[in-house]
C-alpha cells in the first residue's frame, strides 16, 4: 500500500513526504510505547502514533521505519517536522482514532508488524 492510497483510506493530512511512492506498506503498528516499537516491529512498517514528539521520529529512524500517522488529529511542532525531513521520513494525520485507523487499514490488507525483528 503505497502513502497516497493510506492518505485516501484515513482522509490523512500528508505533513511531510519525502518518501513518495518508493515504499509499498505491507504491515502497520500502532503504539505509543516506543519501546514496543523497538521490541516488535519489522523494518519498513507504518506506524501510527498519538505522540507527536522528536523522540518518535528517532525511533522510527532506527528502525527504518518509513512514514509515521499521527492519529487523533494530532500535528507535531516544527522542530518534530524538521527532525523527520532531516531522516527522511514521511509524516501524515489523521482525525480518526487509534483504533480506527488500525482497523481501515487492516480491513484493507496491511497486516500487523507483530514478531520480533
Amino acid at each position: 500500500m503505497k502513502i497516497k492510497e493510506i492518505c485516501e483510506l484515513l482522509d490523512a493530512e500528508v505533513l511531510l513526504d519525502p518518501v513518495g511512492d518508493s515504499v509499498d506498506f505491507k504491515c502497520a503498528c500502532g503504539a505509543d510505547l516506543m519501546s514496543d516499537v523497538l521490541a516488535y516491529v519489522k523494518h519498513d512498517a507504518l506506524l501510527l502514533t498519538g505522540l507527536v514528539n522528536a523522540h518518535v521520529v528517532r525511533t522510527a529512524e532506527m528502525m527504518d521505519i518509513p512514514c509515521i500517522v499521527f492519529v487523533r488529529g494530532k500535528r507535531p511542532a516544527q522542530d518534530v517536522l524538521d527532525v523527520a525531513e532531516e531522516c527522511g521520513i514521511a509524516l501524515l494525520s489523521t482525525e480518526h482514532t487509534m483504533f480506527t485507523a488500525c482497523g481501515k487499514l487492516y480491513a484493507s490488507g496491511l497486516t500487523g508488524s507483530a514478531g520480533r525483528v
